[in-house]
């Protein structure tokens, strides 16, 4: 996928990633003004570490800023509160049994950006992700890990809306 392309974000990410957005552009540009300001009363700034610093900061913060903008303006929203749950989606609520693990695990299928491992939120593009993709329950999938080879049946589909 190129730096143009669209990508796919739930509407719960979206509303994170406005919430980041609006946090960075309100308090963080601001703070970062204040850094530049205070640095430069420390005196010459050629040889102004603090002053170069707060300058560097501004510099990523406005990367970080446009990057979150044009991911916003190109995102393909997917509803979790209409995804079709016959098979698995974007915005899915997949429950399955590891035969290998012997757990059962919840993952939330979600775009890419929006990915958090530690709360059970994985890529469309991840190895997990990418093996349930279009399955239905009663599937036994078979996904290739780094760690290697292991299957999962699918148990439940929901709404992450849910």
């Amino acid at each position: 996928m190129d730096k143009n392309s669209k990508r796919v974000i739930t509407t719960s990410g979206l509303k994170e990633a406005q919430e980041k957005l609006e946090y960075l552009t309100s308090v963080r540009r601001r703070e970062v003004t204040e850094q530049i300001a205070t640095a430069r009363g420390f005196g010459d700034l050629s040889e102004n570490a603090e002053y170069d610093e707060a300058l560097n900061e501004q510099s990523r913060l406005e990367g970080e800023i446009s990057e979150l903008q044009e991911y916003i303006r190109n995102a393909v929203i997917v509803d979790e509160n209409k995804v079709n749950i016959r098979t698995v989606n974007i915005g899915s609520k997949v429950t399955v049994y590891d035969a290998f693990e012997e757990d059962t695990v919840t993952y939330y299928i979600v775009g890419a950006r929006e990915s958090d491992p530690l709360k059970g939120k994985i890529s469309n593009e991840s190895p997990i992700g990418a093996a349930l993709m279009g399955h239905k329950k009663g599937d036994v999938v078979k996904v290739e890990a780094p760690a290697g080879m292991y299957e999962l049946e699918i148990k439940k589909i929901e709404r992450m809306g849910k």
